[in-house]
This record gives structure tokens, sequence and C-alpha cells, in this order.
């Protein structure tokens, strides 16, 4: 039981990253390099969301 609530909550926070990091790709100021640091993500995963959110 513990690990489901530890697991939705790990989900919560990356969820909450990603719309973080979203947002600060449509405000078009900082580098992904920056939005990875300040999101807390792998810059990878912040070059994907950019390349969806471009599309």
């Amino acid at each position: 039981m513990c690990q489901a609530v530890e697991d939705m909550r790990n989900q919560t926070l990356k969820e909450g990253a990603i719309n973080s990091a979203k947002r600060m790709l449509a405000d078009g100021i900082l580098t992904l390099e920056k939005i990875a640091e300040y999101a807390g993500l792998p810059l990878d995963e912040v070059k994907k969301l950019k390349a969806e959110w471009t599309a």
C-alpha cells in the first residue's frame, strides 16, 4: 500500500515539473538547460517537450 502511495506522489511531482517546464517553454526566455535545471527534469525530456510543443 505504501508503495502505491509513493508511486502516485512521484507521478504527481513529475507532472508538476512537466507543467512548469511547459510554462517556461511558452515564455521563451530561458534556455533549455535552465528549464531542465529549474524544473528538475533531464535535458532530453525538456527537448522532447519543446519538440511536441512546437509541432
